[in-house]
């Protein structure tokens, strides 16, 4: 490879990276909504942690810009490690000014022929509740994740 063709693919790759790049403007696509399936129960208690193995860390953004969203009210729920929803397992978390999020939990296990997953509700103001899932990939201990919501 010349030194020009090396140039301009460094040049190219970064024109890409700064397309792609969130900071650079673009626009944030919405967190594609999943089931919420029947063992949702609003009011979940603000805590850190319903368990150990499995840490999901992200950002609520708002679509388009890809602010942060202050404030968001972040919700999960689970099956627990036998396979059953209980309230051990279930929990909310508020975003601060940088709008980050981060909770530690049970690794979910696969149940009643559906994947290994953990439920999220996300409530922020002047956005629409988002409903999702989370699929861990097996071995993986922690799942980062923005969760990008829709301006009302």
């Amino acid at each position: 490879m010349t030194l020009r063709h090396a140039l301009a693919a460094t040049v190219l790759f970064a024109g890409l990276f700064q397309a792609v790049s969130p900071a650079a403007g673009d626009r944030c696509p919405p967190t594609r909504p999943d089931a919420e399936g029947p063992f949702y129960r609003p009011s979940a208690p603000v805590r850190e942690s319903t368990g150990s193995g499995l840490v999901i860390e992200g950002t609520v953004r708002t679509a388009g810009s890809c602010a942060p969203v202050a404030g968001a009210r972040v919700e999960w729920w689970q099956a627990g490690p036998s396979g059953q929803y209980d309230d051990d397992h279930r929990g909310a978390r508020v975003t601060g000014s940088d709008g980050r999020f981060r909770i530690e939990t049970d690794v979910p296990p696969p149940y009643q022929g559906r994947p290994p997953h953990v439920h999220f509700k996300v409530f922020a103001a002047g956005h629409r509740t988002l409903t999702t899932q989370v699929y861990p990939e097996a071995g993986r201990t922690t799942v980062p994740i923005d969760f990008v919501l829709t301006a009302d």
